[in-house]
């Protein structure tokens, strides 16, 4: 069993609070396991050009291209990405809208597989990990994992961060408040975040390593799916 995981935050890793939670979830699973990063890449979003739907290939040429196959063979997904404006980034919602070319002619390259959703944002990531529960859902994929945390918002490095009446750390801590190193938020230092990412990442592993049907799994997507558009028509 092989777990992708993707980072989408486009911060340094040893900034990140995003890929230390992906990559704790990963290697609590005890599955084989890839980790992108987004950080750096050139994806844009769907063009809405149809040239994915007779064979569903995504024509656009960037830096999606490559990470199609990875998606294709993985049997489980753990995906993060930071908090912009109370839902995903912009690199990491790029990524998500191309994963229509998966979707045409009842095409079921994505169904039935697992995930786990990751967010961190300056003040909470659930807006984030909810994001990409949606996404997993739209594709048929469980998410059987939300894990989210509080990250350093630009506002402790930006050099503004005491004096600007609008950055996180007024709002936190009021005015007047001083950038010190215990008041920056870092995942690691989170206890019950860090242990969220090792039980799910556990859970994961133990839902792949049990026999995962994915058939199964499909069609109580698809069910949630149609009782999430009930009443559209």
């Amino acid at each position: 069993m092989k777990v992708l995981g993707i980072s989408g935050s486009p911060r340094k890793e040893e900034f990140s609070g995003v890929h230390r939670l992906v990559t704790t979830v990963l290697e609590a699973a005890g599955c084989s396991f890839e980790l992108v990063s987004l950080r750096g890449m050139k994806i844009s979003g769907c063009i809405a050009c149809l040239g994915c739907v007779k064979d569903n290939v995504c024509k656009v040429e960037d830096d999606m291209k490559p990470l199609r196959e990875k998606i294709i063979e993985a049997d489980a997904y753990m995906i993060g990405a930071p908090n912009y404006y109370s839902g995903l980034n912009a690199t990491t919602h790029a990524f998500f809208e191309r994963w229509f070319q998966f979707r045409h002619q009842e095409g079921n390259l994505l169904w039935g597989k697992l995930g786990v959703a990751i967010g961190v944002g300056g003040t909470a990531g659930q807006f984030p990990a909810d994001e990409i529960e949606k996404f997993f859902l739209y594709n048929f994929i469980e998410t059987i994992a939300k894990v989210s945390g509080q990250g350093a918002a630009s506002c402790y490095s930006c050099g503004y961060g005491e004096t600007c009446k609008v950055g996180i750390p007024h709002l936190l801590y009021g005015e007047g408040a001083k950038i010190t190193p215990e008041k920056i938020p870092n995942v690691t230092k989170q206890e019950a975040v860090m242990q969220a990412a090792v039980d799910a990442g556990r859970l994961l592993g133990k839902r792949l390593l049990d026999g995962h049907d994915r058939m199964e799994t499909t069609l109580k997507m698809q069910k949630a799916m149609m009782d999430k558009f009930q009443g559209a028509v």
